[in-house]
């Protein structure tokens, strides 16, 4: 496995990203006027983060086109949800549809970003994001195996190591697989990765330098 631009990727950052910090740096990454589908979890943060003036539409599994931000206060209606049931905003021409419809959009190529959450993803790009294979965990696939090869370009937001201090972003997943060479660009707290046929680079780091970053990854320098 090769990798590059390793031990020179900048330090953005003094101190590791909150999901916060980090759902803003991802807004600014997807490209104007994209149709984007945001995963259950944390990506749907990312939403609060995306400028009102640069045409981003967002997806949801639910069938809604024209997905905004959170809703609070007297915004929240009960009705108008995403796909993780947290309630949200319209936006200037908003449509729903049947949950069928929306997920032939997602299958047929006609997003061209999706966030995804995941357990692990391999440095080729490979996904697992469903289930542990835990005795007793709950798998929970959603749409997740549509969006993984439909959409042009995957994203990862997740932390970069577990609880235990394991690495997330790992030489193989051990994990039951989402889909085979999907994700484009992995966002963690400690750094953004881009992967792909030549290997793992980090794009940069936050509160660790990029040499120590390879250290706990196992990552050749």
């Amino acid at each position: 496995m090769s990798t590059t631009q390793m031990v020179e990727a900048p330090m953005s950052a003094d101190h590791p990203l909150s999901m916060d910090e980090l759902a803003a740096v991802i807004a600014r990454d997807i490209p104007a006027d994209a149709y984007v589908n945001l995963g259950i979890g944390r990506p749907t943060k990312i939403a609060d983060h995306l400028p009102a003036d640069a045409g981003i539409v967002l997806h949801t599994e639910n069938g809604m086109l024209g997905m905004g931000r959170a809703a609070h206060g007297a915004e929240v209606d009960p009705d108008l949800t995403n796909a993780g049931k947290v309630p949200v905003i319209e936006t200037p021409g908003c449509s729903y549809f049947h949950h069928a419809d929306s997920f032939a959009m997602m299958r047929g190529g006609h997003l061209d970003v999706c966030v995804l959450g995941a357990y692990q993803v391999a440095y080729d790009g490979s996904l697992a994001n469903w289930h542990t294979g835990e005795p007793g965990a709950i798998p929970a696939v959603g749409g997740a195996m549509d969006l993984a090869i439909g959409a042009k370009q995957v994203f990862v937001m997740m932390t970069l190591f577990t609880k235990s201090g394991a690495p997330k972003l790992v030489p193989e997943c051990t994990y039951p697989l989402t889909g085979l060479r999907c994700v484009r660009q992995v966002y963690s707290d400690y750094g953004v990765f881009v992967l792909g046929p030549a290997g793992v680079a980090i794009r940069e780091t936050y509160g660790v330098r990029a040499a120590e970053l390879c250290e706990r990854l196992g990552l050749p320098a």
